[in-house]
């Protein structure tokens, strides 16, 4: 599905895509820049969506190339992850008009202010061991709960998806943030990935724009992933803290204002 816009608008919505990219792939919460962008610039809502995916697997998928390159990602040791992510994001995908979608958006500040609280008041990743987690039945049952429900979530194109993966797995999993962020990352990409097929498949998507701002994302996403691998926890913590009392504002501001 196309859509005309004028050369100035779309040079906004790139730079817009490169800053998006940047952020998402260190502390996630990119496509609360994004997809207000999208709709702003006049697009309709399942449109923006659908375009903001196929834009957002180019930078996740580049910034889970990194992570992975770094050995700070091992798809063996969270393929069970993967599979469950895929199975939630093409549901919540496929069920995103049979729901409220008033009730969610009440209900995601509310999450997102848990988030906030506990990445402030709490320890985000505070072991520097790049040890993956020990694994047992529990293990495996933590991993299709978090991939499931994270993975409709973003499938139900949620905001701040990359976020949540980084603060669950601060609770769920004793290991570095950096293992963290490239866990995030790289299930960030596969919810992106699969909800983007169905988008398609639903005729939602404006390839030309998704492409163009895909290739600025990506490229934000490439200097954002060296910038946490370089830096850790110097730049991550800082940034994954503003990123979520940003999103936390403006949501409750849509919400409830």
């Amino acid at each position: 599905m196309e859509f005309a816009l004028d050369p100035s608008t779309w040079a906004l919505l790139c730079f817009v895509a490169m800053a998006a990219g940047f952020i998402d792939a260190i502390a996630g919460g990119g496509g609360m820049l994004t997809v207000p962008a999208l709709l702003t610039a006049g697009l309709p809502p399942h449109l923006a969506l659908g375009t903001n995916k196929l834009a957002a697997s180019f930078g996740s998928v580049t910034a889970s190339f990194a992570y992975y390159r770094q050995k700070l990602f091992d798809p063996s040791f969270w393929w069970q992850s993967i599979v469950a992510t895929a199975i939630g994001a093409l549901l919540g995908t496929l069920l995103v008009d049979h729901l409220s979608i008033d009730f969610l958006n009440k209900l995601i500040p509310v999450i997102i202010i848990c988030v906030a609280c506990y990445s402030l008041l709490g320890k985000l990743s505070p072991t520097e061991s790049n040890e993956l987690p020990s694994t047992s039945a529990i293990f495996r049952i933590k991993q299709w709960t978090q991939g499931l429900t994270l993975g409709f979530f973003d499938g139900m194109a949620g905001p701040g998806t990359g976020t949540f993966w980084t603060a669950s797995n601060s609770m769920l999993y004793k290991m570095s943030l950096l293992l963290n962020c490239g866990l995030a990352r790289s299930m960030n990409f596969v919810s992106n990935f699969i909800s983007l097929i169905t988008f398609i498949a639903l005729g939602h998507v404006n390839f030309i724009l998704g492409l163009s701002m895909g290739a600025f994302l990506m490229c934000g996403a490439w200097f954002g992933a060296q910038s946490a691998i370089k830096f850790g926890n110097k730049l991550i913590k800082p940034l994954f803290n503003t990123v979520v009392i940003l999103l936390a504002i403006k949501l409750i501001y849509e919400a409830y204002l």
